[in-house]
């Protein structure tokens, strides 16, 4: 919860009809509760795709380094951008214990698929895809940690965006505000420890510990935000709805310090779990993302963000 998150929040259980009078508490009827996130949202005979199937795992990777880049670049316009840092990873579909990332230094904006490095997340060394760039030692470092403790996690997002770093100066959760934000409901993690650049592995591992078994997001002390996924697509768009909440909390905490009459209105636990169950499952999120990427894959251009994708090859197998 967010440090003001006490008195001064109201959980809508009682509507006030005027002053002096209230009702009982309405029932809410959800519906949709034997139906797919995707099956519920889909309105007529189609039903909205969500994340594809391939019959090689050389297809699989090209879609993910593709659509990794088009991540990238869908950072880039939304200014998630700060020099040198920021990194994304995701794991190779063959090999799970190999990570592809970003070099060092190249512009969000500019990434394509044949930019990608390959890495083991043992070992450190580069096993594959570009070897002209080199990686970042301090992303390497986090993202491996949560990839080795997290095996269901498939990528990773990490940046230092302006609203993430200022919320997490306060060491806080978010308060579930709007019906978006609680597509994270119960699963935003607070790293509350702030231990300079990432350069030692352990630094790392008390990150990934911080995120815990369940937990879909994290806010970093003094540092940014990460977030992860069963798809690199989910886990840019679920940073991205983070990076929008902290946000939003922001604007609310200083319209509530500027006229402390007003107060918070907090989805309920009830109506925030349903939202959750009903909005954060992995094929809905998946298709959450598609159309930013497909934003960016129309403003590059054919061909461009998929360039050297077709020279991208694991060439150590360890």
């Amino acid at each position: 919860m967010a440090p003001s998150a006490t008195s001064d929040i109201v959980v809508p259980t009682v509507s006030e009809m005027k002053v002096g009078a209230t009702k009982q508490p309405e029932k809410h009827v959800h519906g949709a509760q034997d139906k797919t996130p995707l099956e519920a949202i889909s309105h007529g005979p189609l039903i909205h795709p969500g994340i594809p199937t391939f019959s090689t795992f050389a297809e699989e990777r090209a879609h993910i380094l593709i659509h990794t880049a088009a991540v990238f670049r869908d950072f880039s316009r939304k200014g998630f951008t700060e020099g040198m840092s920021g990194h994304i990873s995701v794991r190779d579909p063959e090999h799970p214990t190999y990570i592809w990332m970003n070099p060092l230094g190249k512009h969000f904006g500019l990434m394509t698929a044949g930019d990608l490095i390959c890495l083991d997340i043992h070992t450190g060394k580069v096993v594959g895809g570009n070897k002209t760039r080199t990686a970042n030692s301090a992303g390497f470092l986090i993202h491996s940690e949560i990839h080795k403790a997290r095996p269901d996690v498939h990528a990773i997002c990490h940046a230092h965006t302006n609203a993430g770093r200022a919320w997490s100066s306060f060491a806080a959760g978010l308060d579930m505000l709007t019906q978006d934000i609680c597509y994270l409901y119960d699963a935003i993690a607070v790293y509350a420890e702030y231990g300079g650049i990432v350069f030692a592995e352990e630094e790392g591992q008390r990150i990934a510990a911080s995120l815990g078994t369940k937990n879909k997001v994290a806010i970093l002390l003094n540092h940014g935000l990460l977030s992860t996924g069963s798809t690199v697509d989910e886990a840019g768009f679920l940073f991205g709805l983070l990076d929008r909440g902290c946000a939003i909390q922001l604007q609310v905490e200083a319209a509530k310090a500027g006229n402390p009459s007003l107060r918070k209105h907090v989805v309920s636990d009830e109506e925030a779990a349903y939202n959750f169950k009903m909005a954060s499952e992995k094929n809905a999120l998946y298709a959450e993302a598609q159309p930013d990427l497909e934003y960016e894959f129309a403003m590059a251009g054919p061909g461009v963000i998929e360039k050297g994708v077709e020279n991208q090859k694991i060439d150590i197998v360890l």
